[in-house]
């Protein structure tokens, strides 16, 4: 959908060759909802059904409610209208994304990630201000963004780990929001500020870390942006739809507005001037004047040279380097004699990505146990390890044999060559030897 110059105060759609307005449109929809006897699904507005499945959900989901970020009626909504109220798929979604809280530690991220200074640097957005609602509003800033020269200087996993905590501390400011105002606040405002977008923002790397972030929204945040304004729109920007709009929900997709050029008019109707700063159309300004309050939004900028990890003059020598053939995978096995050992790895690749999980085997003769079968501690993701090399360690809770697995599966055409380092470190600072010989690992 596009506001343009004329815009009066509604969007206009294309519906069966002949044009209608947004209220129209609206109109229409709200009246075949209550034909069928649909609800919008919120507190307050929900069909006897509706009300019936979250009496079931909150049953079916009874052991797991302490654990949750929020219990009351207004969040379980959320997970049951992103799976248009089937009890068993909300469930499934919730249940996983409690186990994605704990392995990201979304509950104490705020205060205890601290990511690389080259991303609280030149990572530009911000929270600033609060729409007529009282919702938070988030800006993204794309045209000063460098996607090649971060994704050069730390890996793709500290952009995640920094998404979500942007998106934990969104979700606090929402609950103040719903105690200040006396009530219920769980969306934001989003508004992506598309001046100088171009085909640098299009680099492949960054489209596929982008679409993970993106996935990650959709499967854990469900029902958190209210609206997204797109403004200053380039020529270029339907292409770099496209490219990632198949990672977003239908129901996301029906919040974008795509404002013309008076989109300072229309942003006006739905902030009060006060919350909006001076250099979007508003009065707001920052203690010093600042028109663009860049105390709360950074605006990025390129990355110098010096962060990039290939330049920074750090070398890492490697233990070992095997080549993993097309669609293939490689599984190494060390086991853990002592409880609470840190199990620490270093690798890089040449050339592409590599998927890398681990996991934990099992059964007492475990040795042709099925990846399926294990237990999942890391779960396989594809890391940017030919830019950044990667280096993370995990605590072993228990003696057994953890799984170290190379992932290289996805890529049917390209083999990869890997160089790392596995290092078992006990409780009391010794060094538990490990294998040192690449036979030691099993191609899959």
């Amino acid at each position: 959908m596009r506001v343009g110059d004329s815009d009066r105060h509604c969007c206009r759609f294309y519906y069966t060759g002949r044009v209608h307005s947004q209220r129209a449109v609206h109109w229409r929809s709200s009246a075949r909802q209550v034909i069928a006897g649909r609800m919008s699904g919120r507190v307050g507005d929900l069909s006897l059904k509706q009300a019936d499945i979250l009496v079931e959900f909150r049953e079916r989901i009874e052991d797991i409610l302490p654990d949750l970020p929020a219990q009351h009626d207004h969040y379980l909504l959320r997970w049951l209208r992103a799976r248009s109220f089937n009890v068993q798929k909300a469930e499934a979604m919730l249940r996983k994304h409690l186990e994605f809280r704990a392995r990201m530690k979304a509950d104490t991220i705020v205060e205890d990630w601290k990511p690389p200074e080259v991303i609280e640097r030149y990572v530009s957005g911000g929270m600033c201000g609060y729409d007529l609602e009282g919702s938070p509003i988030w800006y993204d800033i794309i045209g000063p963004l460098d996607p090649k020269g971060l994704m050069m200087s730390c890996t793709k996993q500290d952009f995640l780990r920094t998404k979500i905590r942007d998106t934990e501390r969104l979700r606090r400011e929402c609950q103040k929001q719903t105690q200040k105002l006396g009530k219920n606040v769980e969306s934001i405002t989003l508004i992506y500020d598309c001046d100088g977008l171009g085909f640098k923002h299009l680099w492949k790397p960054a489209l596929e870390a982008y679409g993970e972030i993106l996935t990650m929204f959709e499967e854990n945040y469900p029902e958190g942006l209210k609206r997204i304004f797109l403004i200053k729109t380039p020529k270029i920007f339907p292409m770099a739809f496209n490219l990632v709009k198949h990672f977003l929900s239908e129901e996301t997709r029906r919040k974008i507005i795509i404002l013309g050029s008076n989109w300072q008019e229309v942003l006006c109707k739905h902030i009060d001037p006060e919350q909006l700063p001076v250099a979007y159309g508003g009065t707001l300004t920052d203690p010093d004047g600042d028109p663009h309050c860049r105390t709360m939004i950074n605006y990025g900028g390129t990355v110098p040279r010096s962060y990039y990890a290939q330049e920074n003059g750090v070398k890492v020598q490697y233990d070992h380097s095997v080549t993993i053939g097309r669609g293939s995978a490689l599984t190494l096995d060390y086991f853990i004699t002592t409880p609470c050992s840190l199990l620490r790895w270093q690798f890089a690749s040449d050339g592409a990505d590599i998927g890398f999980g681990v996991f934990m085997r099992t059964q007492e003769d475990s040795r042709g146990q099925k990846l399926g079968d294990m237990l999942e501690l890391l779960p396989s993701e594809r890391y940017n390890a030919h830019m950044v090399p990667e280096d993370r360690t995990l605590t072993c809770p228990e003696p057994g044999t953890y799984v170290l697995r190379f992932d290289n599966s996805y890529s049917l055409l390209q083999s990869k060559k890997i160089s790392y380092t596995v290092d078992i470190l006990l409780p009391d600072g010794h060094i538990q030897s490990t294998k040192s010989s690449i036979e030691d690992g099993q191609l899959e």
